[in-house]
């Protein structure tokens, strides 16, 4: 190291001067280049959490159904009748902007491995997609239609060969992403809840085994990449983005679990960011133990690689397994059965060291306690953005009026509102047939769970909108949000999973803007009880200094008492009587109606009440359970409007709506707290709302062949053309 410039390997590697001095420290003599690209990798802001943490110690986790919060491989909530339910939403966002197609497909294989590494078989994926303006014919809207094309095809190949159905999610649109697209995926499994597997190496003199596939070069430095922001010339790096391979993955997958069948292991970590390296520390890091490990046993895939190669790696389908010590040919042969990669390749210690070897030669030797305990926390400086006061105070009253006639036509053909048909329809979301509400029905998505005869419903959400002009009362919003639809189809929401993408945490507005999200999911999970037990932070969402909109995605995931009591988010029968639950404010802040008609997110953000939110879901949940209702959809993006024509042009039933409110414009608000469904007895429907003092309000019945809200009248045959060709159309158009 000393015959180097060490400030080149520092900057190469994302690490300061104060960082070496404190590795120095621990080691207690200089580092080799191989200690340094651990550490590099272990410190990023990717692996460390180091700018996030201390936002995120405060988070909720516990509740009596919880069974595994955050800190391992996934998340894990108890669904009844001794099984489980174990889920995780990642970003890969950086890699899927470098390389659409395998930035995508691996984000979802990553995610993949995350669950059934904990012992579940993967049963549901579902994504989150935030992309730039794909509307125009310029440049970058051209650049924009050909990530999204990318991004939805890299997804749908790698589920549907994994046989997963991918059963849901969210695609929005806005010029903030046109630097950073946001590529957000998440899986569930289902396990029995005394079958779970976690991530631990212990036990000294047990054996480490390297399972999957061969190591490559592919990834070298994808964790540390991550951790940065973009600029013209970051976005060639495509040696840092990992190939994946979904057949192996696949193999992989029924390997495992086959070996959760036996009682060989102690633990098994999925290689995720920094491969080898953070598998290993982790592992050896949760219970306190040392390892060894020999790097030229590790199955390399292509020639002279060197041990810094092996330990950055970010191959994909590969994980790392402490066994019980006797029971190493019993899993290489398991693994050699599904024709997969499988070695020996260390052993555990007492050492509370990492000792890396070469061909019997100690290349490396690293406290693994001060790496992960003592990596850097930072305390950025934060600072509220100086945009919000001058956009507070705008409302649409300063724009001149609109005809609902035309608002309506320029909000429900955006492409925010209209179906997304041309991508659900490139995912198998029917494989392993347990798809009880699939994508394109609205609200949430629901598997049924065939042990138990119970349903999960999931939903993720976030209006970036929302959390750019109040980042604390956005990220509550989309908390309530997707809780708010999972109770919309008939379950009880239990617990979050989050993604917070964010910008540069080295400017003080974002850090400002990141702790007043973890503040508001703190706040909305805690009153509504439903706690946080896993999640990912994606920090430098940055190009040139331009950073995304504040958007930390949740989903949420709930649970209903039968598969049979599914509720629908459109409308089943004809001559049905139409509620509206909840009251309609003036609430245009941060709206679809003010972006599409005015070109602007400003405004103050809708007021928000945990009580009356938690309220809604426990009476529809209510409702649904005595089999009053035959649909329900909340209000959001839109109002009343949009949400009454997105139901209409998915049923394929018209209906006839009159709603009085003090401005006619009400009819796009975006109030929280509101809820629009298709009763089946109105007598017992409002003997529950007096009950529950929840204000409803009749507002029209089903039927017919056409959409009518107040002065707003439309063909359902037209309706639905809009709604389900308007999506295709856009992206398609330069092919």
């Amino acid at each position: 190291m000393q015959n180097q410039n060490i400030e080149e390997v520092l900057s190469s590697h994302k690490l300061t001067v104060e960082d070496y001095d404190h590795i120095k420290k621990i080691l207690n003599r200089e580092p080799n280049l191989l200690e340094i690209g651990v550490f590099s990798a272990m410190w990023s802001e990717h692996c460390s959490y180091k700018s996030s943490k201390k936002y995120l110690n405060g988070f909720p986790t516990k509740a009596p159904w919880v069974i595994q919060g955050p800190g391992e491989n996934a998340g894990v909530i108890d669904i009844g009748d001794g099984m489980a339910a174990v889920f995780k939403m990642e970003s890969h966002n950086h890699p899927s902007f470098i390389e659409p197609y395998q930035g995508a497909a691996t984000g979802v294989g990553g995610i993949l491995r995350d669950v059934f590494t904990m012992g579940a078989r993967p049963v549901a994926n579902m994504n989150a997609l935030r992309f730039g303006n794909v509307t125009r014919d310029d440049d970058i809207s051209r650049h924009q239609r050909y990530l999204v094309r990318g991004v939805v095809e890299g997804i749908g190949d790698y589920g549907n060969c994994m046989g997963v159905p991918t059963i849901g999610g969210e695609t929005f649109f806005d010029d903030a992403y046109n630097g950073n697209i946001l590529v957000n995926a998440f899986t569930l499994g289902v396990c029995k809840s005394d079958e779970i597997f976690y991530g631990r190496a212990e036990g000294i003199g047990n054996p480490v085994i390297y399972v999957g596939s061969k190591t490559g070069r592919d990834g070298l430095g994808g964790a540390v990449m991550s951790s940065d922001s973009f600029t013209e010339e970051s976005k060639s790096l495509r040696p840092t983005v990992q190939v994946g391979d979904p057949f192996t993955e696949k193999l992989l997958l029924e390997a495992c679990l086959e070996l959760f069948e036996h009682d060989y292991i102690v633990g098994i970590q999925d290689m995720g960011a920094a491969g080898l390296t953070s598998s290993s520390f982790e592992m050896a890091g949760r219970s306190g133990s040392g390892m060894r490990m020999d790097l030229d046993k590790v199955p390399a895939r292509e020639e002279n690689m060197t041990p810094y190669e092996f330990m950055l790696s970010e191959s994909q389908e590969r994980m790392l397994i402490c066994a019980k010590k006797g029971y190493e040919e019993k899993i290489i042969d398991i693994f050699e059965k599904w024709d997969l990669d499988v070695a020996v390749v260390g052993a555990v210690t007492d050492t509370g060291n990492m000792e890396l070897y070469w061909h019997n030669q100690k290349v490396a030797d690293i406290p693994i306690d001060p790496i992960t305990e003592e990596a850097p926390i930072l305390d950025r400086p934060i600072q509220k953005p100086a945009y919000l006061e001058k956009i507070a105070g705008t409302t649409i009253d300063d724009f001149q009026k609109v005809d609902n006639d035309e608002a309506f036509d320029r909000l429900f053909s955006s492409l925010e509102v209209v179906n997304k048909a041309w991508v659900y329809e490139q995912y198998d979301s029917m494989v392993q047939t347990n798809t009880v509400k699939a994508p394109g029905s609205l609200d949430a998505s629901v598997v049924r769970v065939k042990e138990n005869k119970k349903a999960i419903a999931m939903s993720s959400d976030c209006n970036p909108r929302y959390c750019y002009i109040d980042p604390e009362g956005g990220a509550a919003a989309a908390v309530m949000e997707s809780g708010r639809n999972v109770a919309m189809s008939g379950a009880t929401p239990l617990a979050i999973t989050d993604c917070l993408n964010f910008g540069n945490p080295e400017k003080p507005e974002t850090m400002w803007q990141f702790a007043k999200g973890c503040e508001g999911i703190k706040k909305a999970c805690k009153s509504l009880n439903t706690p946080v037990v896993s999640g990912n932070v994606s920090l430098y969402n940055e190009t040139d200094g331009v950073g995304v909109f504040p958007t930390p995605t949740i989903a949420m995931v709930g649970v209903n008492a039968s598969q049979e009591k599914v509720l629908p988010s459109s409308f089943v029968h004809d001559n049905s009587a139409i509620y509206l639950i909840g009251e309609t404010e003036h609430d245009f802040g941060g709206s679809l109606y003010m972006k599409e008609l005015h070109d602007k997110v400003e405004g103050k953000l809708a007021s928000i009440d945990f009580e009356k939110e938690r309220a809604l879901w426990d009476f529809i949940i209510g409702l649904n359970q005595k089999a009053i209702l035959a649909c329900a959809k909340d209000v959001s993006v839109g109002g009343i409007a949009i949400t009454l024509a997105k139901m209409a042009a998915t049923s394929g039933r018209g209906v006839v709506c009159n709603i009085t409110l003090e401005d006619e414009r009400d009819l796009f608000s975006e109030t929280f707290s509101r809820a629009i469904v298709e009763v089946k007895d109105p007598q017992a429907f409002k003997e529950m709302a007096q009950i529950a003092d929840i204000p409803v309000k009749r507002i029209g019945k089903t039927g017919g062949d056409t959409f009518v809200c107040n002065s707003i009248k439309r063909n359902i045959v037209t309706l639905q053309k809009t709604f389900f060709d308007t999506f295709e159309s856009t992206i398609q158009r330069d092919l």
